[in-house]
């Protein structure tokens, strides 16, 4: 009888494997915001990485998150860091490529609760006085990504961070 249990318990686990396995390998989350802004306006705050503090969701997430900053203070090559509580994990963000009012390009590096590297992009387009803008991270899923992915909803999860995040951004640039 146990021998019957192992054997379905085995054939349960190998099922499973295989439905992970054929898991989509690559992922992106996107969201956008329309502001009553100039592009200028709205590519500063997202430029330089210290002005995260007053609009990024994981800022308020953990008001006691240790950021540092190294490299220039905006633009190509700027980079913060972050440790905080388990809402917000430890990382890394690298500014990697910037074209004024048109888009920011970052690394990510995350750490804690798990590693992983992403890509992660904004975009600026401004129409009659208004600035459409896009947020989007993009990366590679390894097995226990794919797994979790069964769990859990990224882009529910992740979405629902840019969203509260580019609201805080719309409410900052519009004053």
């Amino acid at each position: 009888m146990l021998v019957k249990i192992l054997i379905a318990v085995a054939i349960v686990l190998a099922g499973l494997a295989a439905y992970i396995a054929t898991r989509p390998a690559e992922f992106r989350v996107t969201r956008a915001a329309s502001i009553a802004a100039p592009a200028p306006a709205v590519f500063a705050q997202v430029n330089e990485l210290k002005k995260w503090e007053a609009w990024s969701p994981w800022a308020k997430k953990d008001p006691q998150m240790k950021q540092t900053y190294q490299g220039p203070t905006a633009g190509t090559g700027a980079v913060t860091a972050w440790q905080g509580n388990k809402d917000v994990g430890e990382g890394r963000m690298t500014i990697v490529e910037s074209r004024p009012n048109e888009m920011i390009r970052f690394k990510l590096e995350f750490f804690e609760p798990f590693a992983a590297t992403n890509s992660a992009e904004f975009t600026f387009k401004e129409q009659g006085g208004r600035t459409e803008v896009s947020w989007s991270m993009s990366g590679r899923n390894n097995f226990i990504g794919k797994a979790m992915g069964v769990i859990f909803d990224f882009d529910k999860m992740i979405g629902a961070d840019f969203e509260a995040g580019l609201a805080s951004l719309k409410t900052i640039v519009e004053k």
